[in-house]
């Protein structure tokens, strides 16, 4: 019977995976943005025991307030600012995300940008689609990855996956974390100034949120250097935007590769007007057979759940402690 089965919110862009992921035992609800969601009548609110998250859309206190049921929040992405785990977590709602399956990808993302940053690869690409390479020879480039010492902003599973990939390109590498990482002999530092001080280039591979908000800012990029590279594979809320524009202007740094940005998808034309600048649409995981394991892992969850089991991938907020009874 329909009254038997568990009522999911689908709330996000439409993903095949997730879509027909669910067999008869589920009814679902599927809505694409906020303001789709607003016409979700009380009545089915009211049922709603399970939800799915399948892009970067709000789940704050105002939205989760309206599912007085629901149980288990699966979230795509390892990332989780857009959630409100402290609310979940008092109303004992699980929140699961989808890490791992994605961690070699961002990292692939992450030297390919670094590297495509330095040695101004988009830029010599419009140079010989040009023509100018008839004329003349593109000039030397100002960056290297020889010769450099990489800082991560971050060093959790996607920046140790980094690390190995810059150590096996004899690239040495420190990290700035709050806490030393477990298993990682590489050198800590507890303060972000003095690791910007001792090395020539950051990649912010760090979790969004409150805590990390513009910790990338004036005084660090001044500390960074003129040869300075940055590269933002996190979030954009992690560096200060308009401190960023000013010293890439200036020459405080000399270039940044970015994926992601402050507010999504607008990109401050300043930014978009810049040569020194490789600019992505927040691609670090955006291969078909990634983005499919973490839709994949977003159903998981939810099913796990639902078969009584543990969540796969549930959050540190939100640790298992059994089902509702």
């Amino acid at each position: 019977m329909a009254a038997d089965k568990v009522d999911l919110l689908i709330y996000g862009p439409s993903k095949k995976v997730v879509d027909n992921g669910f067999n008869d035992k589920f009814n679902l609800h599927k809505f694409n943005n906020q303001h789709d969601l607003s016409r979700l009548g009380a009545d089915v609110a009211g049922r709603i025991r399970g939800i799915a998250i399948t892009g970067l859309v709000q789940a704050d206190k105002a939205m989760l307030s309206r599912f007085p049921k629901v149980e288990i929040l699966s979230s795509f992405g390892v990332g989780y600012d857009h959630v409100d785990a402290i609310y979940a977590s008092d109303h004992k709602i699980m929140v699961t995300n989808t890490p791992d399956v994605l961690t070699e990808e961002v990292a692939d993302t992450a030297l390919g940008l670094l590297i495509a940053t330095l040695r101004e690869f988009i830029k010599a690409d419009r140079y010989l689609r040009a023509g100018h390479w008839m004329t003349q020879n593109f000039p030397l480039s100002q960056g290297s990855l020889r010769d450099r010492t990489v800082g991560m902003v971050g060093m959790g599973r996607i920046g140790q996956a980094i690390a190995r990939r810059l150590e096996a390109s004899l690239v040495p590498v420190v990290y700035h974390s709050r806490n030393p990482a477990k298993g990682v002999s590489n050198k800590h530092y507890p303060n972000l100034i003095e690791m910007a001080k001792d090395v020539d280039t950051l990649i912010a591979i760090t979790p969004g949120g409150p805590s990390t908000s513009k910790i990338i800012n004036a005084e660090v990029l001044k500390a960074l250097g003129p040869r300075g590279v940055l590269i933002n594979v996190a979030r954009g809320s992690v560096v200060d935007e308009e401190a960023l524009i000013a010293a890439l202007k200036d020459g405080t740094i000399m270039a940044a590769g970015l994926d992601v940005f402050a507010q999504e998808p607008n990109v401050p034309a300043a930014l978009s007007a810049m040569q020194n600048v490789v600019l992505l649409p927040h691609i670090a995981s955006a291969s078909v057979t990634t983005r499919s394991a973490m839709d994949q892992l977003v159903v998981d969850n939810l099913k796990a759940w639902f078969d009584g089991k543990p969540p796969l991938t549930p959050i540190a907020e939100t640790p298992y402690q059994g089902h509702r009874s």
